[in-house]
């Protein structure tokens, strides 16, 4: 009885995700930047939505088992302050923003899954999760996207990295497609430097 009770709510929550992030191939997007690393965004139920893509030079494998480690992010990602586990399935993340902006936090319960043959980790915002809010944070509270690993080949794999770019607080709405931009290039560029160390 407690593994299908475990099921039904993977499948609950698969579900959910899966309506909340734009589909891979149904939304229009708009480009803000083109290059080593292409950045779009769109309006989705209600959201805007961000995309970055980019080939990395390694196997999928590589750049998977770096998805994986969330514990590590701050040494990959460098606006990650810190990462704590809460769950095997659930992360509390901290990121440093430029000043004069408080930084931002949200806690996420992620699923990985496979589809036609992509590795997909999924993420979303966790409700009531008993971690604190504090003061010199603004808590992103509906943080949620996705890592997409499509092999190209045994040497170079696609990675398209979408995420929730709402930032809440005193962010001003002019100043959020430069942030957009500016965050789909870092976190790209800093997984493929990670991947050269």
């Amino acid at each position: 009885m407690k593994g299908l009770t475990l099921l039904t709510l993977i499948a609950v929550n698969f579900l959910f995700s899966s309506e909340l992030i734009p589909p891979e191939n149904g939304s229009d997007w708009e480009e803000l930047v083109k290059g080593e690393v292409w950045v779009g965004w769109t309006n989705y139920n209600n959201s805007q939505w961000c995309k970055a893509t980019s080939t990395i030079k390694a196997p999928l494998k590589t750049i998977s088992t770096l998805i994986e480690d969330k514990v590590n992010y701050p040494n990959i990602f460098k606006r990650v302050e810190s990462a704590t586990i809460i769950t095997d399935e659930m992360v509390h993340i901290m990121l440093d923003m430029p000043f004069p902006f408080y930084g931002r936090d949200y806690i996420v319960s992620y699923t990985q899954y496979e589809e036609n043959g992509d590795s997909i980790y999924r993420f979303q915002a966790v409700k009531n999760s008993g971690v604190p809010i504090h003061e010199d944070y603004v808590r992103l509270i509906n943080a949620a996207g996705e890592w997409r690993l499509h092999s190209l080949d045994d040497e170079n794999t696609e990675v398209t990295y979408t995420w929730n770019g709402e930032l809440l607080g005193d962010f001003p709405n002019w100043a959020l497609p430069q942030a957009w931009e500016t965050q789909g290039v870092e976190v790209l560029t800093w997984l493929k430097d990670a991947i050269q160390k």
